[in-house]
């Protein structure tokens, strides 16, 4: 019933870049977490359907937002996902708005295949990642002045999802979201997303963007240090520190010629020492850099 929908894509938390509703989080919020995941990967696989026609997937994703807004089939199976968050959030007394925003930003994904410049891009970015860590906040009841620290966070982490599959995007999908008037000035094209390696050009392009990763890491890396819950804490200085890494890796290597990702092995060693350093520095204050390296460089 549920994929008369639905389209599911076989991704799941599992096979995301950063953890999701992982052990650091309260074990009495992980299922409420898991329950907005289950609702965003839902609405994200209809989004990025091959098979539906734009028209489609907005009838979809609005069958999705009705039924979380509680709306005129309550109970239809097919809406499952939906009608469980809308369950959750009526216990814990989160807005439903962060979901809302979410399906706003999906079906700017089904007609708006190209971003103009790197600010239209950061106003897809205000729908699409800022409502996942405001639901967050909301859920662990932190302070909302905390939002602007949070939103830099999911921000650069949809950007460097965006150029970990700017190929895959391109040839799957026609979607593009690096920014077209710096493809252009580079003298570059869409097309040059279809080569097997990145062009000079393109390059430029990429690191260009993870230039703007590196000036939202500076906000980013305040949440951890400003919340109030620890566990929230410890969680989102392991994701901190994982961005810093995947970032550093970007530079080194070429997503065209290969999926530019952490090994498993890799991703809990960095998570472990963004652990580590935000216990420290809660407990002790900041802690010194290493030899050679400047602070608040990405490592």
């Amino acid at each position: 019933m549920a994929q008369q929908i639905e389209t599911p894509s076989g991704k799941w938390a599992g096979d995301e870049n950063f953890p999701v509703a992982s052990r650091l989080i309260a074990r009495r919020l992980r299922a409420p977490v898991m329950r907005f995941y289950a609702f965003a990967r839902a609405i994200d696989d209809i989004a990025d359907s091959p098979e539906l026609s734009p028209d489609d997937k907005i009838a979809r994703l609005d069958a999705f937002a009705d039924a979380l807004s509680g709306g005129t089939n309550p109970g239809d199976p097919a809406l499952a996902k939906a009608e469980a968050l809308r369950k959750t959030l009526e216990e814990t007394g989160v807005t439903a708005q962060h979901g809302l925003d979410l399906v706003t930003a999906f079906k700017q994904d089904a007609v708006k295949n190209r971003y103009a410049d790197w600010q239209e891009l950061m106003g897809y970015c205000r729908y699409s990642a800022e409502p996942v860590g405001r639901f967050l906040l909301d859920l662990h009841g932190e302070d909302r002045a905390l939002w602007p620290f949070s939103d830099a966070l999911c921000t650069l982490l949809q950007v460097l999802n965006h150029l970990q599959d700017c190929a895959d995007d391109y040839r799957k999908l026609d979607r593009v979201y690096l920014p077209e008037s710096w493809l252009a000035v580079e003298g570059e094209s869409i097309e040059a997303l279809a080569r097997p390696s990145a062009s000079p050009g393109l390059r430029r392009v990429i690191d260009r963007c993870l230039g703007g990763v590196e000036e939202l890491l500076a906000p980013a890396a305040e949440l951890p240090r400003r919340l109030r819950d620890p566990r929230l804490a410890m969680e989102s200085a392991a994701i901190v520190r994982l961005a810093r890494a995947i970032t550093k890796a970007l530079h080194r290597r070429d997503p065209l010629a290969e999926r530019v990702e952490l090994s498993k092995p890799a991703k809990l060693a960095v998570a472990v020492r963004g652990v580590v350093s935000i216990v420290f520095e809660r407990r002790h204050g900041p802690m010194p850099a290493v030899a050679g390296q400047a602070t608040g460089t990405p490592s």
